[in-house]
Order: C-alpha cells, then sequence, then structure tokens
C-alpha cells in the first residue's frame, strides 16, 4: 500500500502505512496533525454518523434553525454545528499528545466526501 495525501480548499488528509506511530493525517490551510490508526478510525467514522445525522435531522428542523451535535470515542471528541446544509466540524484529541482542529463551512461538503472516499481501513 502506498502514501496516500488528498487535500482541497481548506483541508487534508493523509495516510502513510509505512509510518511507525502515526500513519494518518488531517489538516486545514495553516495547521495539521498527525493521528494513530485508530485514532484515524474514529474520526472517519465519527464524521460519517455526524454528517448522516445532521442531515437526517433537516425535516425535523424549523427554517434557520441551528444544531449542533457531538459523537465521541474513547480517542475523540467531534462536533458538528451549523445547519443540516451548511456546518461547521470541530475535534479535540483525548488521549496522548492532545490537540484539535476546526473547518469552516465551506470546507466541510468536500472533506467529508473525501473522508467517504479514503476507503484506507
Amino acid at each position: 500500500m502506498e502514501r496516500i495525501v488528498k487535500s482541497g480548499a481548506g483541508w487534508r488528509l493523509g495516510w502513510n502505512p509505512e509510518a511507525l506511530e502515526f500513519q494518518g493525517l488531517v489538516g486545514g490551510d495553516d495547521w495539521s496533525i498527525e493521528l494513530s490508526v485508530r485514532e484515524m478510525e474514529d474520526f472517519c467514522r465519527l464524521l460519517e454518523q455526524l454528517s448522516q445525522t445532521i442531515s437526517q435531522m433537516a425535516d425535523e428542523l424549523m427554517d434557520g434553525e441551528r444544531i449542533a451535535c457531538e459523537a465521541e470515542s474513547d480517542l475523540l471528541w467531534m462536533q458538528v454545528e451549523g445547519f443540516p446544509e451548511s456546518y461547521t466540524i470541530q475535534f479535540i484529541l483525548n488521549q496522548g499528545r492532545r490537540g484539535e482542529g476546526k473547518w469552516p463551512v465551506d470546507t466541510v461538503p468536500s472533506l467529508v466526501q473525501a473522508v467517504a472516499m479514503l476507503k484506507i481501513f
């Protein structure tokens, strides 16, 4: 398996199976953090869950109503906040070296799509 790096406007994802400790990478325009295999798995899984949840809630919200949804594993906490069609994503690493990141509304659709297509696990 080879090294994968995907990027778009305001986001970056990476996967290097040869790395000893941190095989994954997530980032924005001016920040990035390496993730372990388990952290990357949780990141991808929680992001998919949250993006599906906020989309499913669209019918239950009044026009103009904002929402925040959270999900957490032992390794990281993640939140989506905004409207079903436009929201931010934030995460915080819960263990080890700690770290956090956030993506603005305009980067989220392509980031979510890239995570779904990464298929590294």
